[in-house]
């Protein structure tokens, strides 16, 4: 075990695959310094940089060393390396194409060479469920185990740790320092499931495609006259088979099409949030049409149910959102509630072996 001196300040973290921020945000809530955070997508370059400390950089992983991320940790840090790589083949939403023949996951191989090149004290991992049956983690863990890290890994069910949202993930902790593992929900700072109304019931009223008058985020979709229709028709954690049939879409009075209730939804007040996908804005997409206005969710609404503050900057004040970027942005981010559990976890396992070392 490595001799630690000092305190858990010294965690010092690089985040591979930033995105828009969410796991830095919640890292930087545990107390954890995060100093670089890289992302070849340029569109997580302002909300990245605006609302955390750390400094962006515009790079795919594979043209990245091992050098470059050494230059972010200063000398007699505890070095957290986190690479929460987008591994879309393993979501839920692509099961026909769930098999390492597509490809996608060589950002996992990508963040295992980094891992050998760097040797960080401290690993972390986020991703879909799926991904955990794969031959690939697999590996990933076995490679972690061999260059002496001791592995915990598990799906969290985030609701139960205060995000109002049913989003399962995947988390692995890693260190060299000693057993690691993530907390569990009573040994977290939230311990009550929060609700969809806890999160946004306190938000202004807009219509379908209107927009606030303080908030330029705060903007829903355009709905159709007959889409407009079925909304409102729709009620709290229904579906499809509440409405007229002569409003139901053709596809759906098949026997094939039968069994499809996750789109066309509403939300319920009293529960949490279905997963929020890059597709939150739209009714049709998924189970996001608002409690009781007649409109799916809003840009901020999905921003607050993946647990970014509410004052969160994804693009600047005086530029009109591109609402299929900002929505990629958030749909595609760490909760920010994840990532304090990730932060809180390893915050806890550094301060308890500094006591035992004591």
């Amino acid at each position: 075990m490595k001799n630690l001196q000092g305190n858990t300040n010294k965690i010092i973290a690089v985040d591979l695959f930033c995105g828009a921020g969410g796991l830095t945000k919640g890292l930087e809530n545990s107390g954890i310094k995060v100093n670089l955070g890289v992302d070849i997508d340029p569109a997580c370059e302002y909300p990245y940089s605006e609302n955390n400390s750390g400094i962006f950089l515009k790079k795919s992983v594979t043209n990245l060393s091992g050098s470059e991320i050494q230059e972010n940790f200063k000398k007699g840090s505890i070095k957290l390396l986190a690479g929460c790589a987008p591994c879309q083949t393993f979501s839920g939403h692509n099961k026909k194409k769930s098999n390492t023949s597509d490809g996608r996951w060589w950002l996992l191989l990508e963040f295992e060479r980094l891992i050998k090149e760097v040797q960080p004290e401290l690993v972390t991992m986020e991703n879909v469920p799926g991904l955990l049956s794969t031959g690939v983690f697999k590996t990933f863990k076995n490679t972690l185990i061999d260059l002496g890290y001791t592995v915990d890994f598990k799906v969290v069910d985030c609701s139960k740790y205060g995000l109002p949202q049913n989003r399962k993930r995947l988390v692995l902790l890693a260190s060299k320092i000693g057993n690691i593992h993530l907390l569990a929900p009573s040994e977290f700072t939230i311990q009550t499931t929060r609700t969809v109304k806890d999160a946004i019931g306190g938000l202004e009223s807009i219509s379908a495609g209107g927009i606030s008058s303080t908030d330029h985020l705060h903007k829903s979709s355009n709905l159709t006259e007959l889409n407009l229709k079925r909304m409102k028709a729709s009620k709290p954690g229904g579906n499809w088979k509440d409405w007229d049939k002569s409003l139901v879409l053709d596809c759906h009075k098949k026997a094939s099409g039968s069994g499809f209730l996750g789109v066309y939804g509403r939300m319920e007040w009293n529960r949490p949030s279905p997963t929020i996908t890059t597709q939150f804005l739209g009714f049709s997409r998924g189970r996001f049409g608002h409690p009781e206005q007649n409109r799916a969710l809003s840009l901020r609404e999905g921003a607050i149910l993946q647990g970014f503050p509410k004052d969160y900057k994804f693009i600047p004040e005086n530029e009109e959102p591109k609402t299929t970027i900002v929505s990629r942005l958030i749909g595609n981010a760490v909760p920010v509630t994840l990532g304090e559990l990730i932060g809180q976890s390893i915050v806890k396992h550094i301060s308890n072996t500094l006591q035992s070392n004591k």
